[in-house]
């Protein structure tokens, strides 16, 4: 355990411990002073030694499918793509095209990448072809992992970039499956560093072109402390968000908000809103904490709301 381990921890131990006394936490928090610091190994991975058997994903799909992982087994799996993604050229530094919908693969990437202190520029499924043509350039993007359905949107994208597709196999891509081949105990080569980029995001583009945004090591996993906290979640709740991959909310709400906390990810996984299926998922997972993104009327600019399940 690091020293940037304890100090994030006490940082957000103080956050769970005023919980419900909003003025003490604002006089008492400070921001953990990090050097050094690797989120998915200095604080996942820790977590998971911890508390090995405690849910970390779920994940319900509308074909029925219902995919369970433990921290654990996250820790375990993401350590061995983190091994395979190096035997592939992914190094520090590089640049990776993450195009995945919500998928366990998606979450195990993510963890992956941070290990070997790479950079992600999440990519929505509903991007097109015109769109990956510019943002792989732009991006100077090294690596791409997608999934088998996306393929044909990247069959005129040009470059030498490694092409990495979940659900393969596929000529010309290497399948995901055979990360899983390798050892689970993963060492990294050298440090990480607090301010070293994490994570590249490219704006909506609403003006203009999508412009690129970048967060740093500790950014986004210490920045949504804060979010663990407004939100409320608690170790070992079952937190629930609707947001879609490719969006900085999917981030904040179904990665470093509840795994700071360690609670458990809930994910639907579904093809179209379903009202009937949202409710029954929050009464039939134990859901905890909810969180939607919506837009207020009257011509207010979008808000983020989040309440404790069942508050």
């Amino acid at each position: 355990m690091t020293s940037s381990t304890d100090a994030f921890r006490a940082a957000r131990d103080l956050l769970l411990s005023y919980r419900d006394d909003y003025e003490s936490a604002r006089r008492e928090f400070a921001w953990p002073q990090l050097d050094e610091f690797n989120w998915a190994l200095d604080w996942f991975d820790v977590i998971a030694a911890e508390h090995p058997d405690r849910p970390a994903l779920r994940i319900l799909a509308d074909d029925g499918s219902d995919v369970s992982l433990s921290y654990g087994e996250l820790a375990a799996r993401s350590g061995q793509i983190a091994n395979w993604l190096r035997g592939l050229g992914v190094r520090r530094g590089d640049r990776v095209l993450l195009m995945l919908g919500n998928v366990a693969p998606l979450w195990e990437v993510i963890l992956a990448t941070m290990k070997l202190g790479a950079v992600i520029i999440p990519a929505s499924t509903l991007l097109q072809a015109a769109d990956l043509a510019d943002r792989i350039p732009r991006g100077q993007v090294r690596h791409v992992i997608t999934e088998a359905s996306q393929l044909e949107k990247f069959g005129q994208v040009p470059g030498d970039w490694t092409r990495i597709v979940v659900g393969g196999p596929a000529a010309g891509w290497h399948p995901y499956a055979d990360a899983f081949t390798e050892p689970a105990r993963f060492t990294p080569e050298g440090v990480t560093r607090a301010s070293d980029p994490l994570l590249l995001y490219f704006t909506s583009g609403t003006t203009a072109l999508p412009k690129l945004v970048g967060h740093t090591q500790a950014s986004y996993p210490a920045g949504h402390l804060s979010t663990m906290y407004w939100i409320g979640i608690q170790p070992g709740d079952v937190h629930l968000n609707l947001s879609s991959p490719g969006w900085a909310k999917h981030a904040w709400s179904n990665l470093y908000a509840p795994w700071n906390a360690g609670a458990t990810v809930l994910v639907l996984n579904y093809q179209r809103f379903s009202a009937s299926s949202l409710l029954a998922a929050l009464g039939g997972c134990r859901v905890s904490t909810f969180f939607v993104a919506g837009m207020r009327r009257r011509g207010r600019a979008a808000e983020p709301r989040g309440d404790r399940a069942g508050a």
